[in-house]
């Protein structure tokens, strides 16, 4: 009987070899290849790629690490429970994303958001994205592994789908989860453009406020003979009174057209 390593094409065994290889399912005469991509959530977001190969009367996990085959004792059941572990690990890591989001949108309501939100924001974003598109490779796979073995005597379909469903949950729930983003993100602009217009709204009226007295100063800065206010020991004080006249006339002005606007 031939060993495994003699089975395998030279080409799968560098597929299985490959750490980030996306998932995949390819049908063979002597075997079937398995490679299933999952997210992994730990300080950073990283991914871990899964290699199994399956036989007429058993399966292999190829070990990355020592490069070779590890033999399991039940042709299904071994690859269902190491692909099982790593589902539950990222639905429980998961809730994190999604208390993130909630505790961000809560913030940002409250108008306590700090000036780190597009920071936070952009690396959720780029997890969670990346997640739903490694889920949505490696359910289609799992979905085609399912139908290519479901009529096969000793399946265990219901694991295996409970699989697929534990797959597509988490990749709703992190569609669910950008899509949070996006509204927070629409409200967090409006919010910052809010306050922008406001701002230039203020600076418009001080400039409009001061835009006469500035023309008024320079007018009586001008090097030149003739001058209103030159002669006499009053001119400081008229000119003065003046430019106080002139600043409550705009400001009044100015009130009343806001007025107008409302």
């Amino acid at each position: 009987m031939k060993k495994i390593e003699e089975v395998v094409d030279a080409l799968h065994i560098e597929d299985l070899r490959n750490e980030i290889h996306p998932s995949f399912f390819d049908e063979n005469d002597e075997y079937d290849m398995l490679i299933i991509r999952l997210p992994v959530v730990g300080k950073t977001l990283s991914v871990e790629s899964m290699g199994f190969v399956y036989t007429a009367d058993n399966s292999y996990l190829y070990n990355k690490a020592e490069q070779k085959f590890e033999a399991y004792n039940n042709r299904f059941e071994g690859p269902y429970k190491l692909i099982d572990g790593v589902l539950n690990r990222l639905l429980k890591a998961f809730v994190n994303y999604q208390d993130t989001v909630a505790g961000m949108g809560e913030l940002l309501y409250a108008k306590n958001m700090t000036g780190d939100f597009m920071t936070n924001w952009l690396k959720l974003k780029h997890d969670i994205s990346r997640i739903e598109h490694i889920l949505l490779r490696t359910s289609s796979t799992m979905d085609e592994f399912i139908n290519y073995y479901e009529d096969m005597e000793g399946f265990p379909m219901n694991n295996y789908i409970d699989l697929h469903e534990h797959m597509e949950r988490t990749m709703r729930s992190a569609s669910l989860q950008l899509s949070k983003l996006d509204d927070l993100y629409s409200f967090y602009t409006v919010r910052t453009n809010e306050k922008m217009n406001k701002m230039i709204y203020i600076l418009t009226i001080i400039s409009a406020i001061f835009l006469p007295l500035n023309l008024l100063v320079g007018f009586f800065g001008m090097n030149t003979s003739g001058l209103p206010f030159t002669t006499g020991s009053d001119g400081s004080l008229n000119a003065v009174v003046l430019m106080s006249l002139l600043f409550v006339l705009t400001s009044v002005v100015l009130l009343l057209w806001n007025k107008k606007i409302e």
